[in-house]
């Protein structure tokens, strides 16, 4: 027999909502089977599944550790949950740099060079190092993964760094979610473009995907079809002028795939280092010179709907770039 408790990321969904997420290999027929003969209960009392659970609501499990582990989760998934369980030693990159931690949500500002999520089974992301985090915290243990899953609610590009959320709990992973899909969070980068800017500029137009070559392209006509184009709109002031650079803060109106990089790139303003819409000579001038090859681009201030405003200081080798080019 096994028993669980009901925490704030279960309650309120149904019993055999929570049930199926518990053993997803469980045939429904099973599970509801169960039920009728009472080998699954519910606060000590036969349930037929509709029961809306509420916190500390208690489910008897009366099933042999076998059919447990038969139907609760895929070997990869067992794989990849024992993996998270990893001391923080063993991996460096394990170790967040926490920006901004509360009982629902955690900021972090990401290294160049890491993943937001994993796009391959064995990649090691960002996300799987909050829960790796959050695991030997003893804030999430390794059941609560089985029904709930804490989430970062933002990305940002591999060689892009910092800030990157999270949420801990459902209502953390809900509110963080929406404030960004509704545009009432508000993201600043700042960025090294090529080329002097001397006043404020907003762009706007339409942004183009093409996933095979991973690679988004401006374009000024209007599509109808909205999953192959999508409105774009950023604002850029810039902050400090240099020998044929500037330093730029963006404020992202609308948040798409390489949205700074190819808008800026559009109007003849690259990101230094950018190895994909960069310019490829000063590309090779700031890998020889600064030791420099990823686009100059940094998440460093992110303002919440209730106020909260996060930042997260540019890395090493942004503040070096800007210091080589202030000689």
């Amino acid at each position: 027999m096994k028993e669980y408790e009901i925490g704030k990321n279960e309650a309120g969904q149904r019993l055999d909502k929570y049930l199926r997420k518990l053993f997803p290999l469980a045939p429904g027929s099973f599970l509801y089977k169960m039920l009728r003969k009472k080998n699954i209960v519910w606060n000590g009392k036969k349930a037929d599944g509709a029961q809306f659970l509420s916190v500390g609501d208690r489910i008897a499990c009366w099933l042999s550790d076998e059919t447990i582990a038969k139907f609760q989760c895929p070997r990869d998934d067992i794989r990849q949950t024992e993996n998270l369980i990893q001391k923080q030693t063993e991996n460096p990159i394990q170790k967040l740099d926490i920006l901004y931690e509360d009982s629902d949500i955690l900021a972090i500002n990401k290294p160049a060079g890491m993943l937001s999520q994993k796009s391959r089974p064995d990649d090691f992301s960002a996300n799987e190092a909050i829960l790796n985090y959050l695991l030997e915290k003893g804030e999430l243990t390794k059941e609560e993964l089985f029904t709930f899953r804490p989430s970062i609610c933002n990305r940002i590009d591999r060689n892009t760094s910092g800030i990157l959320t999270a949420g801990k709990t459902l209502h953390g992973l809900q509110d963080l979610t929406a404030q960004f899909r509704e545009r009432s969070a508000q993201k600043y980068y700042l960025c090294i473009a090529i080329g002097e800017l001397k006043e404020p500029v907003r762009l706007s137009g339409h942004l183009e995907k093409d996933a095979f070559k991973n690679r988004a392209y401006l374009n000024k006509r209007a599509y109808l079809d909205k999953k192959a184009s999508f409105v774009i709109e950023t604002e850029y002031e810039p902050l400090q002028t240099y020998d044929g650079f500037t330093l730029l803060e963006a404020h992202l109106i609308t948040g798409r795939t390489h949205q700074i990089r190819a808008q800026l790139s559009s109007i003849g303003h690259a990101l230094a280092g950018d190895p994909k819409y960069g310019d490829p000579n000063i590309n090779a001038y700031f890998k020889k010179k600064m030791h420099i090859s990823r686009q100059m681009l940094h998440a460093h201030r992110l303002v919440l709907k209730n106020g909260l405003e996060i930042t997260a200081p540019p890395p090493e080798d942004f503040t070096r770039a800007l210091d080589l080019l202030r000689l």
